[in-house]
């Protein structure tokens, strides 16, 4: 059986950055948030905004299931998607969650709850993301008895180099060097439905470190939203504690 690598994330915690890092490797058949769809369209939990749905994707969640398996039966997967999507109903799947290689990506949800403000002012709790992964790490451990893969955001910016490394030694995968640079160009298979939310990535031609000033601009800025916004505040506190557990199991 070809092996299925699974990036579980939160919204705007570098996540797609980290999917084209996977992508620049080559050696697996990459997808983009595949669950997107079961939980904006099959589940219709919500509007998501610059979502342009292609009728040929799938919203089912065992289509979608399908499909990713489908490929893994002609080579190897990766995937990111969000916990959030599939928490707990992945739970009641133990078959394809056994088949999966769980890893999981976090960043300081200061910056990634104003980063998700910026783009999707109308998100709900369920979508700052963190609780559900959390819930995701929780209960692999109780089932396998084993602690997945966690890594920070700022661990990969500060050296990309050694931590993507790391990471993909700890996956089973040969470290590849360069991996955090790439030509900027054409849109990626899988992310035409989505370009909306990917500009940085698109225009950069790689991972790209946030400065001193702009970690400490970014307080002064959520807490100038978070007065536009109060439940801002309310999605910080609901979120930080399972930050801090996911964070304190990183490497």
């Amino acid at each position: 059986m070809n092996p299925i690598y699974a990036l579980w994330c939160h919204p705007r915690s570098m996540s797609t950055a980290m999917e084209r890092v996977m992508r620049e490797r080559g050696d697996c058949r990459c997808f983009h948030e595949p669950f997107l769809y079961h939980y904006y369209l099959g589940r219709g939990v919500r509007e998501m905004p610059h979502l342009d749905h292609d009728p040929a994707t799938p919203t089912d969640y065992g289509d979608i299931k399908a499909m990713i398996l489908a490929a893994a039966g002609e080579g190897p997967v990766f995937f990111k998607d969000m916990s959030y999507y599939v928490v707990p109903a992945l739970f009641d799947d133990p078959d394809f969650t056994g088949r999966i290689t769980h890893s999981f990506l976090i960043r300081d949800p200061v910056k990634a709850l104003l980063s998700y403000y910026k783009l999707d002012a109308g998100f709900i709790l369920d979508e700052g993301g963190l609780e559900a992964q959390w819930r995701h790490v929780e209960w692999l451990r109780e089932t396998t008895g084993e602690t997945p893969v966690v890594i920070e955001a700022e661990a990969v910016q500060q050296d990309p180099e050694a931590v993507i490394g790391d990471y993909c030694q700890r996956l089973g995968l040969t470290p590849v060097a360069g991996l955090h640079e790439w030509a900027v160009g054409a849109v990626p298979e899988g992310w035409e439905q989505v370009s909306g939310w990917h500009s940085k990535v698109l225009s950069r031609g790689g991972i790209v470190a946030d400065t001193p000033e702009e970690t400490v601009a970014s307080r002064s800025k959520f807490e100038a939203a978070a007065k536009e916004a109060p439940q801002l505040a309310s999605y910080l506190d609901h979120h930080m504690p399972f930050y801090e557990k996911l964070r304190a199991l990183a490497l």
